[in-house]
């Protein structure tokens, strides 16, 4: 048996973090509360709950193959928001056993979010069958922020649009892109299905603080270029782990150019660099969009004055052009006028990095009295259906239909290689998604290329990746 402990310098350990008890014997030892799995007759609760019976509190389970064994929870600080955006966690907590499903498990019912994106409305029986599993729990446990067909949406536009997100909060998540709400000065991140579990029933997870990295953005945004080309930059920059596990710090007179939705869009691919998590100070535009969102109190987080940093990187705004980011990784980034042509099958204008009306709204002003190349696909994917709604209500989504492209129900579809735009063999994207590896929208011998909405949309209308200049000329 062996028993880790996480390093903190200068913290105690015992008291500020998870104490992970790992079994690598076959022998069973009471005195360390443990048992093997197959004793419980495969039921999680019923294992959960002859360790509470034994004085093991804030119990969560991780697998080491033979062993479900418990960790101690014993973190000093609270979750602000717990958000579950893809909880297949659920069936862990509710048990394998029907009678199991009403046990009360969840620490705080307000702090808890659960949103089904990626496969909704259900793509297939498989996916009916998850969200009846999910819904059914919501049900049984009262959860009150849980988002059903009809008003659920891409949950990184959904939950702060919402007012669930707000500066100084931590928000955890079973999504990678959980780090969005960095753009409202929230520590946000991706965990995985466990970790999310634990927090659920505990309202307590912990974190080894990351070391920084400041971005200063400096100068004025050139015409059509906007906060995914930011982004995209960076990466191309330091590359896909050029953020290992850090945090990125984004400040500097540049700040002020980019509106709320370039922050979303800029904090949602940090973890494309590898970033732990993305963050952005607290200014007049985050509080004119938490208006009439977040009634609680809330508190704004900034650096320290005598801050260290691993490393400053200084982006000047002046100098940046509309780019797109060639397969099959984020950090292949070229100027889109530099593209030579290269010849699409399809756009997506959407995704929980692009789909809010800004997005929505950039795309609309290069379609505007044009049409979709005839042999091109144009689907537009809005995040939200209140985004939907206003998009209709400003005239987006005429403007999308008379060029000839498709208007989904708010969804995360093909980002993930879901459903509603899946790529056969040979076939090449423009998509305003986040990630473009090998097969991440279909075949594993189709392309994605990443860009801003202008750029997707200015490709739309010539059949080709092209820069927005070049169709608005």
């Amino acid at each position: 048996m062996e028993v880790i402990y996480p390093k903190a310098c200068g913290v105690d350990v015992h008291k500020s973090f998870i104490v992970a008890v790992i079994c690598d014997s076959t022998s069973v030892k009471p005195q360390y509360l443990r048992k093997r799995f197959s004793t419980f007759n495969n039921s999680l609760i019923e294992f959960r709950n002859w360790l509470l019976a034994n004085d093991c509190q804030n119990v969560c389970m991780e697998s080491t193959g033979k062993y479900y064994v418990p960790v101690y929870n014993a973190l000093e600080g609270h979750i602000s928001n717990v958000v579950v955006a893809n909880p297949k966690w659920v069936r862990c907590i509710k048990g394998e056993k029907d009678d199991n499903k009403d046990a009360k498990w969840i620490a705080d019912l307000f702090k808890l979010g659960i949103v089904r994106s990626s496969f909704i409305p259900n793509k297939d029986i498989k996916s009916a069958e998850h969200c009846k599993c999910v819904r059914e729990y919501a049900k049984a446990q009262g959860i009150t922020n849980y988002f059903e067909v009809g008003r659920m949406g891409i949950e990184h536009a959904l939950l702060p649009d919402s007012g669930l997100v707000a500066p100084g909060e931590i928000i955890i998540g079973a999504d990678s892109h959980t780090c969005t709400y960095g753009a409202l000065n929230a520590l946000s991140t991706g965990m995985g299905q466990t970790d999310i579990g634990a927090a659920m029933a505990s309202g307590t997870t912990w974190f080894k603080v990351p070391a920084t990295i400041k971005v200063e953005l400096t100068g004025k945004l050139p015409k059509y270029v906007k906060g995914k080309d930011i982004i995209l930059t960076l990466i191309g920059m330091i590359g896909v782990d050029g953020a290992r596990y850090q945090s990125l710090e984004f400040c500097g007179d540049g700040v002020a150019e980019l509106e709320m939705s370039d922050r979303f869009t800029i904090c949602n691919m940090a973890i494309e660099a590898g970033g732990k998590n993305g963050i952005f100070p607290v200014d007049e535009k985050t509080i004119a969009y938490l208006n009439g969102r977040v009634s609680r109190q809330w508190t704004a987080v900034t650096a320290d004055a005598d801050a260290v940093y691993d490393r400053v990187i200084t982006i000047k705004l002046d100098d940046l052009v509309p780019v797109v980011s060639y397969p099959h990784l984020p950090e292949n980034t070229h100027p889109a006028f530099e593209s030579g042509h290269i010849k699409i099958d399809q756009v997506v204008v959407g995704s929980c990095t692009n789909g809010r009306l800004e997005d929505l709204q950039q795309a609309a002003e290069v379609m505007q009295g044009r049409k979709v190349h005839p042999h091109v696909r144009a689907i537009i994917i809005p995040a939200t259906q209140e985004i939907y709604k206003e998009a209709m209500r400003l005239g987006y989504i005429d403007t999308f239909i008379d060029a000839g492209a498709a208007v989904s129900t708010p969804t995360c579809g093909p980002c993930l290689g879901g459903y509603m735009g899946i790529l056969a063999a040979g076939e090449r994207a423009v998509s305003t998604t986040n990630r473009n590896f090998r097969g991440r929208m279909g075949h594993v011998d189709s392309e994605v290329y990443l860009a801003s909405p202008y750029v997707a949309a200015a490709s739309a209308i010539t059949g080709y990746i092209a820069s927005p200049e070049e169709v608005m000329k």
